[in-house]
């Protein structure tokens, strides 16, 4: 989890290679409406994230069901929408992938993306709420130092 920019999908796709399972990447899972809004440099209200954070929700349940090990790389800025996705689960652990402002500014500016508008960046971070109940791991280390870390810490 963490803003755009914070690694999540090359990190997430990394370590879902090493644990042997599968990746989902959230942005993959967002209605049209959502991309669009977003494309436009809209901010998307937890209204909009509600059918999001459902069908994430899903991906995430029938994991479980079937006991298998899964990837999934999402903003999850508030504790309401980690909630939405976990409720009372404990078999879900969140890794916290943390930068600042500035250093996720240079990225963003450095990449393209289908949806994601860098002036949304500003309102991801006044938006994010840091975990109480997360790995928290430096998100300005190369991608593989930081799977790494995610494995020696989740073991």
């Amino acid at each position: 989890m963490g803003v755009s920019g914070s690694g999540k999908s090359t990190v997430g796709r990394i370590l879902a290679d090493r644990l042997h399972c599968p990746f989902f990447d959230a942005d993959d899972y967002h209605p049209e409406a959502n991309k669009k809004k977003m494309h436009a440099g809209h901010p998307l209200t937890d209204e909009d994230r509600a059918p999001w954070l459902e069908r994430l929700r899903e991906l995430i349940d029938a994991a479980g069901r079937k006991s298998e090990p899964m990837v999934l790389a999402c903003s999850c800025l508030k504790e309401s929408y980690r909630q939405a996705l976990v409720d009372q689960r404990s078999d879900v652990s969140f890794i916290f992938l943390k930068a600042d402002f500035q250093t996720i500014s240079q990225r963003l500016a450095a990449r393209q993306h289908a949806f994601m508008n860098p002036g949304l960046l500003q309102s991801q971070f006044e938006t994010l709420e840091a975990p109480q109940e997360a790995v928290v791991i430096d998100a300005t280390q190369p991608p593989d130092q930081i799977v790494h870390e995610i494995l020696k810490r989740i073991s």
